[in-house]
């Protein structure tokens, strides 16, 4: 009796010749290899969606950070027109795009130690002539509406403004260390335009500067 031995692969496929089913043992399995590929590309764009919405948000709040800065105001140099203790935001980006005006409220590095910051309002600009005689205030010879002021300023004095220079002054004449006793600013130290007080919640509000619509340009004095 001759016996043929047989494998179990050549058993298998002997019995799914008989059953008429082709087997390929070497055969993959598509299917699971396409959806194994959906999974892959669907956590590729999950984590790209979850970089870029990271990135716009570290690209905000540096943009944020760049363009404004808070500060706390100390002292009682802007009275009426802001009070000591509250919280403002300086728009650090406006002086990239306009210059500053007569009447603008700034806060800046104070020239003589830049590790302090003050907060003036400007009166003169580079050029002008900025008189003061019996708490009247002439901008190149004009005199200049000025309701928010507390007290009249007590000096009598007239100063040219140099070039890239501002004249500043507080609010409140009587009680404010600015240009009257340190000079003029260099316009490298404005640090930006006050923009709005934040705190405390009932002192919310746009700082109101103060539009000089009528003084004439340097040299044209009347």
């Amino acid at each position: 009796m001759n016996y043929t031995h047989q494998t179990s692969d050549t058993l298998a496929q002997t019995r799914a010749a008989s059953l008429g089913t082709p087997i390929d043992y070497d055969q993959s399995y598509p299917a699971d290899s396409v959806q194994t590929q959906e999974q892959s590309a669907s956590s590729s764009v999950l984590i790209k969606e979850i970089l870029e919405t990271l990135l716009f948000t570290f690209f905000v709040i540096w943009f944020v950070k760049s363009a404004s800065q808070n500060f706390r105001i100390e002292g009682s140099s802007m009275e009426p027109t802001l009070h000591e203790g509250q919280y403002l935001i300086v728009n650090r980006l406006s002086y990239f795009l306009d210059e500053p005006e007569r009447g603008d409220i700034i806060v800046l590095h104070f020239p003589n130690d830049r590790s302090r910051d003050f907060i003036k309002r400007i009166v003169g600009l580079p050029g002008d002539t900025v008189s003061i005689n019996n708490g009247e205030v002439r901008v190149n010879n004009q005199l200049i509406d000025e309701p928010y002021i507390k007290d009249p300023s007590p000096n009598n004095q007239t100063w040219t403004v140099t070039e890239d220079h501002f004249f500043v002054m507080g609010d409140n004449r009587r009680n404010s260390s600015d240009s009257r006793s340190w000079s003029f600013l260099p316009e490298e130290d404005i640090i930006g335009q006050a923009w709005v007080v934040y705190w405390p919640p009932k002192d919310w509000q746009l700082v109101p500067h103060f539009e000089h619509t009528n003084v004439p340009e340097p040299g044209n004095t009347n």
